[in-house]
């Protein structure tokens, strides 16, 4: 017989949750997409008009050497796990490389465990199937693109920035307006709900803004209209974000949240778009492994700690210490399996406790791989509070030298031979992880039909990302002999009989393999939208199977055909999956989109 707990206990313990909810900060993370340090009014731009981000940044103790990967899924990868990139699996924002290890524990996961309800509202860009997607990795509430942007390959079909279709915890559904205001918008949903629930939460809002195409509401781009095209919509969606960030804030104030609430602002790699403008005096910008490519802004609000006034810490830092930082702030343990490579900023971040202890000579490491396996000194900085030492060969005292311009490396021999020792010993520790393929699974009964796309083949080529490409039949040249060499990384968990359709077109364009296909409407910015390319025709006649190196099975494709499919027995265990399509003189081109059902 099952012992009963008394009531009286229930309705204690209930009552201890509940004011311990109430004594935990709520947390508003917001991510964006390839803004960098210049790209903001108070850091120092004079064209971009951003007053609810200067606002933030006057209420707010900020990190003024702060930095991070110099690209976006490498950046995630480790704000949400307090890991290294190269550590995780991400170091790559594409080619089966942008997918989050399966053992890695989110900061999601963490303050779920805790009573958190946690929710991410954009771009996730660290894996589309599972067991990668933000809901097997800690987040309650999801609403979000596929793949690294709207309208990349995974995204849905035909995607652009204005009334798009989004996955709403796994079910797409239809959205209204600007694809960063709905975002916002869905991120304020949650909050209220939370609110009413008296529950703490984590909001990860993470825009897809202003990473390209450079698209914007027209009243926004009016506001730089004596800029160049480019230049105009870049700015344009900045100045959309600042409004939707000053409409969070003000929600928050409106349902009394405002004083318990650990705002963050802070994006995922120096500027796409803006260096010409203002770059705060760095060199590089995105993807560079010189510190206009990695050191960005980073700003926290908490009228609860105090933390709301002007208050600037140079010290060194990055994306690694975040997790660790707002597990100390929120009190949410870390997995005991879990070891940080990163350590809790708060000390740093709070202006009664500056005398606290710091790590004397800490040295941090960033790195811009963007290859299909990594190669030491691959556009590296190894960065100390005085020292960069870049690729290896190059040494700058940053201080002396904010911009990078003068490489006193023979000068100072001692120095980078510290820092280089340093960088091998951290090369030897991640290099045996970097053979940990990241796996799509097959057959998980939290997942039964799985959608691959070439976004996640793993290839030395260029990869179709986007739908722009998929329209072009990227990969197929007529005449060129071209042969598919990518694959897909798989897992079967399952054994047992599959269907495997290979699709050109995914499920909802719903279009012959061989056809060519119309362009799509275009909307407001300084480009095209990526669904404005003509599809063009594919004269394939073959499909093919292929598994683990061999031809499984070929069929014909016959006009009409919208995908062609086969059964086939997959064995338990890892497998490489590469379908194509062939032409009649042998040219091959990856199937862009394939389905793999388990059969009952």
């Amino acid at each position: 017989m099952k012992q009963q707990i008394p009531l009286i206990a229930v309705l204690f313990w209930s009552a201890f949750l509940a004011v311990a909810a109430a004594d935990r900060p709520n947390i508003v993370l917001v991510i964006t997409d390839d803004q960098g340090y210049g790209d903001l009014g108070c850091t120092g731009n004079s064209v971009l008009k951003t007053p609810h981000m200067d606002r933030l940044a006057n209420e707010s103790s900020q990190l003024t050497d702060y930095h991070v990967a110099p690209t976006c899924s490498p950046t995630r990868s480790a704000l949400l796990t307090g890991h290294w990139t190269d550590r995780t699996g991400v170091w790559h924002t594409i080619n089966g490389r942008s997918m989050l290890r399966d053992n890695e524990v989110t900061l999601g996961q963490m303050l779920k465990d805790d009573g958190y309800a946690t929710g991410i509202f954009g771009k996730w860009h660290l894996g589309d199937n599972y067991p990668y997607r933000p809901e097997d990795r800690g987040f309650t509430e999801v609403y979000r693109h596929g793949g690294g942007g709207v309208g990349q390959t995974p995204d849905y079909w035909d995607n652009a920035y204005f009334d798009g279709h989004y996955s709403h915890n796994g079910r797409v559904v239809g959205a209204k307006g600007f694809c960063t205001d709905v975002f916002f918008t869905e991120a304020a949903r949650f909050i209220r709900d939370c609110a009413t629930k008296k529950r703490p939460f984590l909001a990860y809002i993470a825009p897809n803004a202003p990473h390209g195409p450079l698209h914007a509401p027209q009243k926004y781009l009016d506001l730089y209209a004596d800029q160049p095209p480019a230049l105009a919509a870049f700015f344009a969606m900045i100045s959309n974000i600042d409004d939707n960030l000053g409409a969070t804030r003000a929600l928050l104030r409106e349902l009394g949240l405002e004083q318990n609430t650990v705002f963050i602002f802070t994006t995922d790699n120096g500027t796409a778009s803006g260096a010409s403008v203002f770059n705060a005096g760095m060199r590089g910008s995105k993807g560079s492994e010189y510190e206009g490519g990695h050191r960005v802004p980073f700003f926290v609000h908490w009228p609860a700690a105090g933390w709301n006034k002007k208050h600037l810490n140079n010290t060194l830092c990055h994306a690694v210490d975040i997790v660790p930082t707002l597990l100390e702030i929120s009190g949410a343990k870390k997995p005991e399996s879990v070891k940080f490579d990163g350590i809790s900023l708060r000390s740093l971040l709070d202006p009664s406790r500056q005398s606290d202890p710091w790590p004397n000579n800490r040295i941090l490491i960033t790195d811009s791989q963007r290859l299909r396996d990594p190669v030491k000194w691959k556009q590296t900085a190894v960065m100390s509070a005085q020292w960069r030492l870049v690729n290896g060969n190059e040494l700058y005292d940053i201080e002396a030298d904010p911009g990078q311009q003068w490489n006193i490396i023979t000068s100072h021999p001692v120095e980078a031979e510290r820092m280089r020792l340093f960088y091998d010993a951290w090369w030897k520790e991640l290099e045996p992880t970097f053979a940990q393929t990241t796996e799509i699974y097959l057959g998980h009964p939290q997942h039964p039909v799985v959608s691959l796309t070439g976004h996640d083949w793993i290839q030395e080529e260029s990869i179709p990302w986007n739908q722009a490409q998929i329209r072009g039949g990227d990969g197929f040249e007529l005449g060129r002999k071209s042969v598919h060499r990518g694959h897909w990384a798989v897992k079967v968990v399952t054994v047992g009989t599959y269907q495997i359709s290979l699709r050109r077109w995914p499920s909802e364009a719903d279009h012959p393999i061989t056809a060519a296909l119309i362009g799509g409407a275009d909307v407001p910015g300084a480009s095209k939208a990526l669904r404005t390319s003509k599809g063009r025709p594919i004269p394939v006649v073959t499909a093919s199977l292929r598994l683990d190196g061999r031809e499984v099975e070929k069929k014909a494709v016959h006009s009409g055909d919208k995908e062609i499919t086969f059964t086939t027995h997959l064995a338990i265990g890892s497998h490489q999956l590469a379908p194509a399509f062939i032409a009649g003189n042998g040219e091959e081109i990856g199937a862009y989109y394939t389905l793999v059902t388990k059969q009952p």
